[in-house]
């Protein structure tokens, strides 16, 4: 075990002095982060426990709902309020992890989640993810799981996310807080694609902290599905996971939003595809043209070639799912 510092502070002001340091590491239910320690990935000099502050609340907020960076992945699914306005971010976010882990996982910590991509977890390998300028095994090794968009050839990890998915077709923002003071953050803009430092997963600054995510007021309760498919049917990471959001007015599409998971370094959207949506009937026609457009550029590696038609196909049917109001979680529970 690697020897490390442990702060617990009070209040915020001074979780971010205390965090404003190398090497330092924040942490809150601590499912992702322990287990790179455990595995030598992460080497932290200082542990800053957040767990005492008073970010756990999930509030209305200006017509939408303000999500504290500590209310657990649990509590944010089975709010009353997600449920009825928000369901695809409680559909992504009950076909992640497991019961358990989810009732520690936090909000803050889902969005800075590290990649699962195997050559990252193993420190016998080349990983400019984990250690810059070593190489990138993945490109040439095996790289099932690995993206097909966005990728460099510094890098080729995925974002694991699920919650990150929902939250980016409900264009959700993310307030943070640093040595510099508070700003809020696009949600697209949060995350970062690899280009020549995929050590950095997103735009946080130096000591900077999560403290809230907000959801705008928008109503996709009718016409929305979270379809991921997966080797198995629980506890697995996306192959490729969907999100879709629609209005639909007078029989036409008037509003979509599409993101994919499991394919990129981040949550996967084109305002170009979702643009060609818009003023249409859904149809299998429309639905293959914006997946056609949301796939534009997509490579694969080898053994992750079979994603391109996956994505494609799983694109398609999550469209027609939300068009039609028959979300992937209405059709799991009757299965089940």
């Amino acid at each position: 075990m690697n020897r490390f510092g442990y702060d617990r502070p009070s209040d915020v002001a001074e979780a971010v002095r205390d965090g404003n340091a190398r090497g330092v590491r924040f942490l809150a239910g601590g499912s992702n982060l322990v287990d790179l320690m455990k595995e030598n990935v992460e080497r932290p000099v200082r542990i800053v426990d957040i767990n005492r502050l008073p970010l756990h609340e999930i509030e209305d907020h200006d017509g939408g709902l303000r999500i504290g960076a500590l209310a657990t992945n649990s509590e944010t699914a089975w709010d009353a309020r997600v449920e009825a306005k928000y369901p695809v971010l409680a559909s992504s976010i009950l076909a992640g992890a497991s019961p358990q882990l989810r009732n520690v996982a936090t909000a803050g910590g889902n969005l800075n989640q590290r990649t699962r991509c195997l050559y990252f977890y193993d420190n016998t390998t080349a990983c400019n993810k984990r250690e810059p300028g070593t190489g990138c095994s993945a490109i040439g090794g095996v790289n099932r799981v690995n993206a097909i968009l966005g990728a460099s050839p510094s890098c080729i990890a995925t974002h694991p996310s699920d919650m990150c998915v929902g939250l980016a077709v409900l264009n959700a923002t993310v307030n943070v807080t640093g040595p510099l003071g508070d700003r809020s953050i696009p949600f697209a803009d949060y995350h970062r694609l690899p280009g020549e430092d995929p050590s950095r997963d997103n735009t946080l600054k130096p000591g900077e902290l999560i403290t809230s995510i907000d959801l705008p007021d928008a109503d996709f309760s009718g016409n929305y599905t979270y379809l991921k498919l997966r080797d198995r049917l629980s506890y697995a990471f996306a192959l490729v996971s969907v999100a879709v959001v629609m209005r639909i007015e007078n029989g036409r599409i008037a509003e979509a939003r599409i993101a994919l998971g499991g394919v990129a370094h981040k949550p996967w959207r084109s305002k170009t595809a979702e643009g060609l949506l818009v003023g249409e009937v859904p149809s299998q026609s429309a639905f293959l043209a914006a997946a056609h457009a949301l796939l534009e550029g997509a490579q694969g590696q080898g053994a992750n070639d079979f994603k391109i038609g996956l994505a494609r196909r799983a694109i398609v049917r999550a469209c027609r799912q939300a068009a039609d109001g028959t979300p992937q979680s209405q059709i799991d529970k009757r299965v089940a």
